[in-house]
């Protein structure tokens, strides 16, 4: 009677082929590729939201120096601080346009303006609540 020769199985029970997913691609060399691709994807997001950032800093600051301005000249034609921010809108007594709308940051929220200045008061404080969104946390913008 003659021996069979014993071949391999083509068939493999689940708990044998357990992790084989994953030791293929870690022998493989395809791992490296997996994570250069992951680290570029990553650096990439960190670049965008960073100019992001910068470029709502930057508009928040304009509207900060728009609103000074704005305050400064309704305090010349008026001989006083504008009562809210609507005045600075539409003034009372036909006064020129300060604004064409109410000034917000660069996330969209309303600044804070007092007047006259808590130190200088011939100047007017003009505040950002930052990316934040809260006063009370130390990101404000002035």
């Amino acid at each position: 009677m003659a021996r069979r020769r014993h071949t391999p199985s083509t068939i493999a029970l689940p708990w044998e082929r357990q992790g084989a997913r994953a030791r293929d691609v870690l022998a493989d060399g395809r791992w490296r590729r997996a994570a250069f691709a992951c680290l570029l994807l990553l650096s990439a997001v960190g670049v965008y939201r960073s100019a992001a950032h910068r470029h709502r800093v930057m508009r928040t600051l304009d509207a900060l120096a728009v609103t000074r301005r704005a305050v400064g000249r309704f305090r010349q034609d008026m001989g006083r601080c504008p009562v809210t921010m609507t005045e600075l809108v539409h003034p009372a007594r036909g006064g020129s346009h300060g604004l064409e709308a109410a000034p917000v940051d660069g996330w969209g929220r309303p600044l804070w303006v007092r007047c006259p200045g808590r130190y200088d008061p011939e100047d007017v404080d003009v505040v950002s609540a930052g990316p934040s969104g809260n006063f009370l946390v130390d990101d404000n913008i002035q």
